[in-house]
């Protein structure tokens, strides 16, 4: 079972992937601020992120820099799951993977519950 960190300021979306991830086999940790989300992970170290980049007070952004200024989170797979356009990267989305560690990004308005469950165990297949 792998631990999962959801940082999601939509509660209800945010409920609607604790479920479905939880019953995919995951746990699930939900966090709706970077500030709550470097809580929980200090709190129980996750195996992958979840990140939506669009937060309230410090963007999915700031939780990334703060996250990465751990020694002992450098490793862990973040997949941003965002509302923000693919677009809107352009030019800073080597930042978000070689600076970041942004493993993979999903648009969320063309994500499935299955594309997104896809990619976590993708990538915890390879973190194993």
């Amino acid at each position: 079972m792998n631990q999962i960190l959801l940082v999601e300021p939509d509660y209800k979306l945010a409920r609607i992937y604790k479920k479905a991830l939880e019953e995919h086999g995951h746990t699930v940790d939900l966090a709706n601020t970077a500030q709550t989300g470097v809580m929980s992970a200090d709190n129980q170290k996750p195996d992958l992120v979840i990140l939506e980049l669009q937060l309230v007070e410090h963007s999915g952004i700031e939780f990334l820099y703060e996250f990465r200024s751990y020694n002992e989170w450098q490793g862990i797979p973040v997949i941003v799951h965002s509302q923000v356009p693919p677009g809107e990267f352009n030019g800073s989305w080597q930042v978000l993977t070689d600076e970041l560690g942004v493993q993979e990004y999903m648009y969320k308005p063309k994500t499935s519950l299955k594309q997104l469950t896809n990619k976590i165990d993708a990538l915890l297949a390879v973190k194993v």
